[in-house]
């Protein structure tokens, strides 16, 4: 049975597709819109809800655990693909975007195996609220400009700076984790 900080990241997952219909269907725009980045909005907050509800109420579950990240993923990922289907963002950013996740999603897969975790970052939370917010002001076309650039061009710009950074470190703090000692060698 599904704790309940579980079932916040549950519904995390659930609003996906829903976001995903108001923003893509075109006969119900720019209302449309509005409806996703505030579907999106509580979608990305339940991301903090969950882990406060789990912690509070020490229900820390490997589930949780796999679910969260798993979540919070599909829903940066579902963003960037709808954003780049509707054309207010390029295929390029959300390649860069998703290739990170991967990879690093694919990266703890192998420290699990190894039964080695390899905690979040601070940069990973800041890279995750400026990718959230860059998708937010997209949406929304806000016609804040700051240097001849729309404020959500200079938000995903962060975002994606901020993704490749926190990549790398993900990957050195990795290195680290999952190297052998010296003198047992490689098992490859």
């Amino acid at each position: 049975m599904l704790n309940l900080a579980n079932k916040i990241t549950c519904t995390r997952i659930l609003l996906i597709p829903v976001f995903m219909f108001f923003l893509l269907t075109k006969s119900i725009q720019p209302l449309g819109s509005y409806i996703s980045v505030a579907i999106f909005t509580i979608a990305a907050l339940t991301d903090t809800v969950d882990g406060y509800v789990a912690r509070f109420q020490k229900q820390v579950t490997v589930l949780g655990k796999f679910l969260d990240p798993l979540a919070d993923k599909l829903l940066i990922s579902a963003a960037l693909v709808a954003l780049v289907e509707v054309k207010q963002l390029s295929s390029w950013v959300a390649i860069v975007i998703i290739a990170r996740e991967f990879a690093v999603s694919g990266l703890r897969i192998v420290a699990a195996a190894e039964n080695k975790i390899i905690a979040a970052s601070f940069l990973g939370k800041i890279k995750t609220f400026f990718q959230v917010a860059a998708v937010i002001a997209v949406i929304l076309d806000l016609p804040v400009c700051f240097f001849g650039k729309s404020l959500g061009w200079i938000l995903m710009a962060i975002a994606v700076v901020l993704t490749v950074i926190s990549g790398i470190d993900y990957f050195m703090r990795a290195k680290k984790v999952l190297d052998p000692l010296p003198g047992q060698g490689s098992a490859s």
